[in-house]
Parts: C-alpha cells; structure tokens; sequence
C-alpha cells in the first residue's frame, strides 16, 4: 500500500466480498464492512441477525471486534456496503451504536468512512461528520 494512499477500491471489494457471510433472515437486509487497520490489515465483518433482535450485531461492529480481539486497535478507515438481500442500491450509513464504538478507537478528526454503492459510486466522509460532538475516551481524560 503507497504511503498515505487509502486503498479505497480494495476497501469497497472486501466490503462487497463480505455480504457472501451475512446471516439476516429476518430484515433480509445485508451489510458488509471492510475495516482498514494502521498496520495495513484489512478486517471484513457482517451483519448478524438474531431471532430476538437485541444480540443481533451489525456489520461495522463484527470488523471492529473481530480487530481487536486479535490485538489491532489503530485503524484508518472503514468501507460500508449494502441493501435488501445482498444487493447495495444506495449508501448505507454506520448505525448510532456502531459510530459510537467507532469514536471508542478513532480519531473522530482523521478516521475515514467509506459509504458505497460499488467501486465507481462512494462517498467518503470524516467520523467528525457522522458523529459530530461525540463522546468518547478524551470526554473522561483530564
């Protein structure tokens, strides 16, 4: 990866590539993540339904903790897929719980989201924008 180049194209692909391991028959609605790592590692994650909601788990959170329980916790950006079975039509946005455990590892200033269609159709926008006053670790430091 060139220095300072974010691999937006490789992002969107992972992404896409993770929709094949949505589990959502319930909504039927597939998200897939590809969450980029400092260190260049890419982690994919999707949505995970569950037959009583609240242990369901989205896309963006799958990457995240897949990420840290394997001891990554710097990260650079995050691409976004998805839509109703499997098929992204328009952008899908990261939910309010998975932008909030977002501000938990990222710099809200720098960290990048990624919201996609395919490879010729993304925006991409700073957390900052997503979250704007948002809390994280830097409200409980003094």
């Amino acid at each position: 990866m060139e220095a300072g180049k974010l691999p937006v194209k490789e992002l969107i692909r992972q992404a896409l590539d993770a929709l094949q391991y949505v589990y959502a028959p319930y909504s039927e609605f597939s998200v897939g993540a590809a969450l980029l790592a400092e260190n260049g590692a890419i982690y994919q994650g999707c949505n995970i339904e569950n037959a009583a909601y609240t242990p369901s788990n989205c896309a963006e959170r799958t990457a995240f903790f897949k990420a840290i329980s394997e001891g990554n916790r710097d990260f650079q950006a995050i691409c976004i897929v998805g839509g109703r079975k499997g098929i992204p039509t328009e952008y899908t946005a990261p939910c309010g719980v998975c932008r909030q455990v977002m501000m938990e590892f990222c710099d809200p200033k720098d960290f990048k989201v990624i919201l996609a269609v395919d490879e010729q159709h993304y925006d991409i926008y700073i957390l900052e924008e997503l979250l704007p006053m948002g809390f994280g670790p830097a409200n409980l430091n003094e």
